[in-house]
């Protein structure tokens, strides 16, 4: 297309394919090493903002397909709105030093939702609150100077719907031209559409190609790709309803295109439907101790997620522990000593 020509003239040599030389490549790899260590070893990719998910990702590495998959209801919007807000924020602080710029494809909630969202995340005032105009003069206040502050991040977000997986590499490539496109965030995969012909050839089909399609454009625009995913409902079928890989499987090839594989898991959820009831044949004190059990379980996990890296390319798998305050739809760390100061003492 003439986008794709006038794209390939402002980075001309940028993405030819074709042999590199090893020295080149070992010359891109040394700087990838030096970015590292001038951090002190850190993080060689974009910071999420969460101090236990950088130290076992090393931040979000460029050109890396990420999928993070989950239940409805666990947090996937929610973790996504708050990795993508502190990696401009960082930006912006940093006045690019760190962070990057944003690109969010929102398919699913509009963009005045989105901001809604981000805008209760970080002035600690319920989106519900904000949506029915229930708020005092002293929290629209806090609403208004979180705004002011809000309005000068680099999140640029698209919310078109059913949007193929072209016109998103078209505008991606526009945002990394215009604005210098530092992190990609797809809200959600299952929710973009393939090619006519991908499509004929069944759904399975349809998604490896969204999938390809999304690592191509990592790789071509050198930008993390943080793309969120739906699983099927057989998790709801097991006693441990902890996403696996396997969960993904019937989903295309997300997990053979993933550079890394993220679950998003919250106990508190499925044991607050679990609550005991009494059994024809229960005492009272059977019942009394069930309920005991249940209760110390669920203070156990209450405000806490689990995030599951089940595949990393660069690095181990592992499990991160975090604070999660449904009502603001807000991830911290779990450990309240380093809170974030942006977050008016939460």
């Amino acid at each position: 297309t003439a986008e794709q020509h006038l794209y390939d003239l402002a980075t001309a040599g940028g993405y030819e394919g074709g042999f590199k030389p090893f020295k080149d490549t070992i010359i891109q790899a040394i700087g990838q090493a030096e970015v590292a260590h001038k951090r002190e070893g850190k993080l060689a990719g974009v910071t999420t903002g969460f101090r236990d998910m950088d130290s076992l990702l090393g931040g979000l590495h460029r050109s890396d397909l990420l999928i993070l998959a989950g239940r409805p209801a666990m947090g996937k919007t929610a973790l996504a709105t708050n990795v993508a807000f502190n990696a401009a924020y960082t930006h912006k602080q940093s006045q690019g030093a760190e962070g990057a710029v944003v690109g969010f494809f929102s398919l699913e909630m509009s963009s005045e939702q989105l901001a809604a969202r981000i805008l209760s995340e970080q002035s600690n005032i319920s989106s519900n609150m904000m949506r029915k105009g229930e708020l005092t003069d002293d929290e629209f206040s806090r609403l208004v100077m979180a705004s002011q502050t809000l309005h000068q991040i680099p999140i640029f977000i698209d919310d078109t719907p059913a949007l193929t997986v072209s016109a998103l590499r078209t505008r991606a490539r526009r945002l990394k031209r215009q604005q210098n496109l530092g992190l990609i965030v797809v809200d959600y995969l299952q929710l973009i559409s393939g090619s006519a012909g991908s499509r004929n050839d069944g759904r399975v089909q349809e998604v490896s190609e969204i999938t390809r399609g999304l690592k191509t454009l990592a790789k071509e625009l050198d930008v993390p790709v943080l793309a969120l995913s739906q699983l099927s409902r057989q998790v709801e079928n097991r006693e441990d309803k902890r996403p696996q890989l396997a969960d993904l499987r019937e989903s295309g090839s997300i997990e053979q295109d993933a550079d890394l594989v993220m679950f998003i898991y919250r106990d508190e959820y499925y044991l607050e439907k679990a609550e005991p009831k009494q059994r024809a044949d229960e005492s009272g004190e059977k019942l009394a101790q069930r309920l005991q059990n249940w209760e110390e379980r669920l203070a156990r996990v209450k405000n806490t997620a689990e995030v599951i890296v089940a595949k990393q390319r660069h690095g181990p798998v592992g499990m991160v522990r975090m604070m999660f305050d449904g009502q603001y739809t807000r991830f911290g760390d779990l450990d309240q000593h380093h809170a974030d100061s942006r977050y008016n003492g939460a």
